[in-house]
């Protein structure tokens, strides 16, 4: 059987919740959730749990060094040993490295960039009716995201684990391109 080592990149509103549930039911894989993670670490009480608590107590974001050691922590789990789809992780050029870094002489199988178009998401997000989602914030969201992922592309597309996929249509006809840029031959 195969190991699956997958990232998910998708802006907010581009399905990766949806999606990902439906990758985790067919390669039956653990779904690491940086905010699943990170409040687990904290519940759990480790040490880099208190550390994580501290940050997140004063407001402050979680460091790479953070996030990199609780992830590394939760890839030592046994429900990651038939593979594990990365969602909200790695949201940054050192966070990638460092995965690429433990993982070794592993790798990524695929990190799979879900392609749906700003004012898609945008009228998504608008449609959720949340307070936070206004059009401005959206649109800040949504500039912050390119400026972080592009990077994290590039960086996953030179190691030749990028595909994207168009993430239009139902769940049912997204997941079955997922799948099949999954599945494809390298």
């Amino acid at each position: 059987m195969t190991t699956r080592r997958l990232v998910i990149l998708g802006k907010q509103g581009a399905g990766k919740g949806t999606q990902c549930e439906l990758l985790v039911e067919r390669y039956g894989v653990a779904h690491i959730s940086t905010g699943d993670v990170l409040r687990a670490a904290v519940a759990a009480g480790t040490e880099l749990g208190r550390q994580v608590k501290e940050v997140m107590d004063a407001g402050e974001l979680v460091s790479d060094e953070l996030i990199l050691g609780i992830v590394a922590q939760r890839l030592t789990e046994p429900d990651t040993e038939p593979g594990f789809l990365c969602d909200g992780f790695p949201r940054t050029e050192a966070q990638a490295e460092g995965l690429f870094g433990f993982l070794a002489p592993h790798t990524i199988e695929r990190a799979i960039d879900l392609d749906v178009p700003d004012e898609v998401v945008t009228r998504r997000m608008l449609e959720r009716g949340r307070a936070d989602d206004t059009p401005e914030a959206i649109a800040r969201r949504l500039e912050l995201y390119e400026a972080e992922t592009a990077p994290l592309r590039k960086l996953f597309a030179d190691r030749g684990v990028l595909v994207t996929v168009n993430g239009l249509g139902t769940p049912e006809q997204v997941h079955g391109r997922i799948v099949a840029a999954v599945e494809a031959a390298p």
